[in-house]
């Protein structure tokens, strides 16, 4: 893969049906250190070997986490590689013997190892700590009355979408209706590897911009709903709560549900006095299960918070002011009159608005990550 000069060069042109892409992708290995990625499994091998290595467990688990990851990452060149070598076999055969099928043939295999390593560097970028790990992302309509509340459901069914296109399992934790329509707010847990590390890109302001249903005179509205991503904490990761500081109140809980939910108080809202932050959980029937939920947001709340105060720190001793949290308008829906969806911080435009509604969403997703990666001292 670290040659790319051994695969002989594709014909000018490509039968109908092939997809000339492939070769412009096919050599696209050498953004990827392999060698440097072998020498540091050799490192790990002999670290996983230590007779004294379970002596610091934290530092077992790292070097054991970093070396399967590294081997996964390995196996996904290995594999390229494989393939690479049998395109470059029928690009031979085809150009000796003219045959358009065995071209189109290789075509296809330049292909699918094109996707393998965009997959692979995607997965490089996703080296956060909790990237790997369940996503918590809460939805809550901004301005635009009612409009907003109908673009806050619109984007809660985007993400579902999104979820399920990656057989990544949802479960609606909290939700407040709108009073005319769609809702106020909504906050999901996405249970999938690397759910955060894709939808932490999708943090901030969303903005719709359409011909209002809702309006008599078929004006054009713009309304706009926020996005809100958290990890889902592991047990073993430390985040310091004293329950004498919590208020826990219950409550019956509305919307749909079923006449048990709406007949009992399950429902559980959690305030941390300190920061006076407010969690709630009304999704399960058993108010020990809604209290559970809602620790586990608090949890990552909390987290994320000790976490912007660091970053805010940071940036002040560097003399710097950066933005913290969200806030910004990251991306732009436009229906009306043009059909176009724009991320304000790549400049990646799409035109098919109806396929990123529909949960078309990696594109964006890599741009951010690559963008991010792209800074002086960024990550992904």
């Amino acid at each position: 893969m670290n040659e790319p000069t051994r695969i002989p060069p594709c014909p000018p042109s490509w039968p109908n049906g092939c997809a000339p892409s492939a070769r412009a992708s096919a050599s696209s290995g050498g953004v990827f250190d392999v060698a440097g990625l072998r020498a540091r499994q050799t490192e790990l091998e002999a670290d996983s070997a230590a007779p004294d290595l379970w002596d610091d467990r934290e530092r077992a688990e790292r070097i054991l986490r970093e070396k399967g990851g590294i081997e996964r990452q390995l196996g996904l060149f290995d594999a390229a590689a494989a393939q690479l070598d049998d395109a470059a076999v029928l690009l031979e055969l085809a150009q000796e013997e003219d045959d358009p099928g065995t071209l189109c043939e290789a075509g296809e295999k330049l292909d699918a190892v094109a996707n393998e390593l965009d997959a692979a560097e995607l997965r490089l970028l996703l080296g956060g700590e909790h990237d790997r790990g369940n996503a918590i992302v809460a939805i809550t309509s901004g301005a635009g009355g009612t409009d907003a509340c109908d673009w806050a459901e619109m984007v809660l069914r985007m993400y579902l979408r999104w979820a399920e296109a990656h057989g990544m399992k949802v479960e609606e934790l909290d939700r407040q209706d709108g009073e005319e329509a769609g809702l106020r707010g909504s906050t999901l847990l996405i249970s999938g590897e690397y759910a955060y590390g894709y939808l932490k890109t999708e943090e901030g302001v969303h903005r719709l911009v359409r011909i209002s249903p809702f309006d008599a005179q078929h004006r054009r509205h713009t309304a706009f709903a926020s996005v809100s991503v958290l990890p889902e904490l592991d047990d073993d990761i430390e985040v310091e709560i004293d329950e004498k500081e919590l208020r826990i109140d219950t409550y019956r809980a509305g919307g749909k549900g079923g006449q048990h939910v709406n007949k009992t108080d399950s429902a559980v809202r959690i305030t941390h006095l300190p920061s006076g932050i407010v969690v709630q959980c009304q999704n399960e029937r058993s108010q020990y299960k809604n209290r559970s939920s809602a620790m586990k947001v608090l949890r990552a709340r909390l987290w994320e918070r000790a976490r912007l105060e660091h970053e805010a720190k940071l940036a002040s001793l560097a003399g710097e002011k950066k933005e913290i949290g969200f806030g910004s308008q990251i991306r732009s829906y436009t229906l009306h009159p043009s059909q176009r969806v724009k991320d304000h911080r790549t400049d990646l435009e799409i035109g098919n608005a109806q396929a990123v509604l529909d949960g078309d969403l990696d594109r964006f997703m890599r741009a951010a990550l690559l963008q991010r990666a792209a800074k002086p001292g960024g990550t992904p």
